[in-house]
């Protein structure tokens, strides 16, 4: 899937030492996006840090030509002075002229002002309000390229990883330790690859992560796409399964941290249609399930369990509910908001959220409001 979501298992390959190769992609710092996304907090953190002032002076673009690159570098090494200092003098005087002239003084004015920001505000918050107030997010918004969208979510999963530094210099140390590890060694490793960039080879044992509603498949592309989306991204499920000479191992989250938050996830409609003679189950969920279906039934007639989406092997291992719902208590769920509970069946509730309309959910997923 897209390129953010590599991210996690990148530096979790780092942290233990296994080398690992990213086919037909970069690795996530390495991107363009994300490179110019820290060299403005570079910029903020360590305002002498020339290439990083260099590559973010006139991204985007603000009018910022080359005569006004090479007047900045000029009064740099005039003054001796780093090159957003030198920057600084210019858009004091009358320097530049028009364009250029405005340009300089809005980065220089935003960059002190970001600065404050930090102080103030922290550096999560601050690298969205960068990337929002210095036009960067709105320049890919307004490009037409098939990776546009995909370069803004893998900055939105740079502001989520921010959240795992206490501070900016923790975090700027860790990219400097991740750009630094050399993995470009003989020995085995690990690829890590999209499903488009998987067609036509083949390994032994290939793990696919992310088997989630919204995740895959993925739920922009149905509200684009509709059915065709859909068929699309279950053609893209066989390419996967059939990489693998002999196993596929196919996994799905029961909750998802999403900035900071944690959701509730439901497994791929695609799992379900797999056949079932050839899958084995794992993890605790799973043999609760395996229980429930090795139970004798309730009446005569009774047939096994199906493999609904819903059943104990595809939820999280929550404990059951010790009070009761009923039908008109208003609720809280993480991911779809508030509402109303309009009917109850055992542990399963039919509610009616206020923006996103009915659902079936489980009552362990949603509190009291």
């Amino acid at each position: 899937r897209a390129g953010f979501q590599t991210r996690a298992f990148e530096e979790r390959f780092i942290a233990i030492g296994l080398p690992y190769r990213i086919i037909g992609g970069l690795r996530f710092y390495e991107r363009a996006e994300i490179r110019d996304a820290i060299a403005y907090l570079r910029v903020l953190a360590q305002p002498a840090d020339d290439l990083a002032f260099e590559r973010i002076v006139n991204t985007p673009k603000r009018g910022l030509g080359d005569t006004a690159l090479r007047t900045i570098h000029e009064r740099a090494r005039a003054d001796q002075t780093p090159l957003a200092e030198a920057a600084a003098r210019i858009a004091a005087d009358a320097t530049l002229r028009g364009k250029a002239r405005d340009g300089l003084r809005d980065l220089i004015t935003k960059l002190a002002d970001w600065r404050a920001a930090l102080k103030r505000d922290g550096h999560v918050t601050t690298l969205a309000t960068l990337l929002d107030e210095s036009g960067y997010i709105a320049m890919w918004q307004e490009q037409k390229t098939p990776d546009a969208a995909g370069r803004i979510e893998n900055l939105k999963e740079l502001v989520r990883a921010l959240t795992d530094f206490d501070t900016l210099e923790g975090f700027l140390e860790h990219v400097s330790l991740v750009m630094d590890n050399d993995n470009e060694v003989d020995d085995d490793k690990v690829f890590l690859m999209t499903l488009h960039a998987a067609k036509g080879l083949e390994f032994d044992t290939v793990f696919l992560p992310g088997w989630e509603e919204g995740v895959f498949p993925n739920q922009r592309s149905l509200d684009e796409g509709g059915a065709k989306s859909l068929e699309e991204e279950r053609r893209l499920a066989y390419v996967g399964i059939t990489r693998a000479k002999q196993r596929a191992i196919i996994s799905h989250c029961a909750n998802r941290r999403i900035y900071a938050n944690w959701q509730s996830s439901v497994p791929s409609r695609f799992i379900e249609e797999l056949p079932a003679d050839f899958i084995t189950m794992g993890g605790s969920a799973s043999l609760a399930r395996e229980q429930r279906l090795a139970a004798p039934p309730v009446f005569a007639t009774a047939t096994p369990l199906l493999a609904r989406r819903d059943d104990a092997w595809n939820t999280q291992a929550r404990p059951p509910r010790t009070d009761k719902l009923t039908e008109g208590t208003r609720v809280f769920h993480q991911k779809f908001g508030y509402g109303i509970i309009i009917d109850t069946d055992d542990d399963r509730l039919d509610i009616k959220f206020e923006t996103a309309g009915e659902k079936r959910v489980l009552d362990r997923f949603v509190e009291r409001a």
